[in-house]
């Protein structure tokens, strides 16, 4: 193993795992931390389920991540979080990274969640959704991390109580000696984690070869674009194409929605206009759950003799502010996981094999309900989102979506790539 890399959720580990592939490394990804041998590959992606837990939480679990894939001779430490930043003034981005640089021993990082290909960018240290600062998108009312300030240096600022600085978007152009030297000069005044401006996926080249000796790199998986080239000009790696078809698993397919972004609920109705779907009803679930996911399985099951169906909890925030305010934010998460994650165990009793997944949270609740450990990681369906095979046992084609990525026909196009 070359890189060793900490995702904070399940679809991210998938889009950092994407990136990685695309760019010639062997990559495996592990849900969790894996109690065997370490897989062979040239980077591990350790996925958790750390974004919205308890800061101390998810300190010790990126530790101790951090800690197996040292043991088992990685040479860098990537922690990978969402490209739209997605925290809270409590964390955990800056707890996390700060507890990470102290395992390592090292006095200065950098934050980078920029990703051009999907429409993340930093200029200034503001990042933008397209052409939205963050704050003014979609994002701002997350019912989890609602992101209301697009200044990443202020939001970060608060996260740590070590000093935040930026590289701007005139240094950056000026290509990697110029970004490295910009890291001498912030180290040099004291400043522990830096901003990166990026506004084109050759600037993520740049600050990729310009970080080669940092310690620990952290960012969303644009940033892992220009880290295969520095293991490869260190004879670390051989040169390789992308990814490899996966092999099929055959049977109906389904999806499984729990996320509530923009994206999604434009995925969700052009799918469920020529397709089965059933909502989950929040009132029937927290009554009864147990016979709101029978009776959901119950008209799932002979639907599929005919194609794929949808169950989804997906809502727009008007929505998902009046069920958070009657259950409570996390109880209403929770609940929503956990019926999704039944739906899944129940379904694959019917073998179904073919999962598409949306949102973060739901497909760690969806791996973990079947028991999945690794994923082999395919072509590519959309930016940030491969076909993956699961490992051992019964193999499950597995397309994990963040909320944010996709066109209007994701998850059509997904279900055909999972073969």
């Amino acid at each position: 193993m070359i890189l060793g890399c900490i995702a904070d959720d399940f679809t991210g580990a998938t889009d950092l795992a994407n990136t990685l592939t695309r760019r010639g490394m062997h990559t495996v990804q592990t849900i969790g931390i894996p109690k065997g041998e370490a897989p062979q590959a040239d980077a591990i992606v350790v996925a958790l389920k750390s974004r919205t837990i308890p800061a101390a939480d998810a300190v010790a679990q990126s530790l101790a991540a951090c800690r197996w894939l040292k043991a088992n001779g990685a040479k860098q430490i990537f922690f990978k979080y969402c490209s739209t930043f997605d925290s809270t003034d409590e964390g955990n981005i800056g707890p996390v990274a700060d507890a990470l640089l102290d395992e390592l021993k090292s006095d200065f990082t950098i934050a980078c969640p920029a990703f051009p290909e999907t429409g993340r960018t930093i200029y200034l240290g503001h990042l933008f959704v397209g052409g939205d600062l963050l704050s003014d998108s979609s994002m701002r009312n997350h019912p989890l991390t609602p992101m209301k300030d697009a200044n990443l240096v202020r939001v970060l600022g608060k996260q740590t109580p070590h000093k935040t600085g930026l590289v701007p978007y005139r240094t950056v152009k000026q290509g990697a000696p110029a970004i490295a030297e910009a890291y001498t000069a912030l180290r040099a005044q004291g400043i522990r984690h830096a901003i990166v401006d990026a506004v084109e996926d050759k600037d993520l080249d740049n600050i990729g070869a310009a970080s080669s000796a940092l310690p620990l790199i952290t960012g969303g998986s644009g940033i892992a674009i220009g880290l295969p080239a520095n293991y490869r000009v260190a004879r670390l790696i051989p040169k390789r194409e992308g990814a490899a078809a996966l092999s099929a698993v055959g049977g109906p397919g389904v999806v499984l929605s729990g996320s509530c972004s923009a994206a999604t609920l434009g995925q969700v109705e052009r799918f469920a206009a020529k397709h089965p779907a059933r909502a989950i009803d929040p009132a029937e679930l927290a009554e009864d759950p147990a016979r709101t996911v029978a009776s959901l399985l119950e008209w799932a099951k002979p639907q599929l003799a005919s194609g794929p169906v949808l169950i989804y909890a997906s809502a727009p925030p008007d929505k998902v502010a009046l069920v958070q305010a009657k259950f409570g934010r996390e109880k209403a998460g929770e609940m929503i996981e956990h019926a999704i994650a039944e739906l899944a165990r129940g379904l694959a009793q019917s073998r179904v094999k073919r999962f598409v997944i949306a949102g973060g949270e739901t497909s760690g609740a969806v791996v973990s309900a079947l028991h999945v450990q690794a994923l082999e990681i395919g072509p590519q369906i959309a930016p940030g989102v491969p076909a993956t095979l699961s490992y051992g046992g019964t193999r499950y084609a597995l397309a994990l979506k963040s909320g944010n990525f996709g066109g209007p026909d994701f998850f059509t196009q997904a279900l055909d790539a999972l073969s």
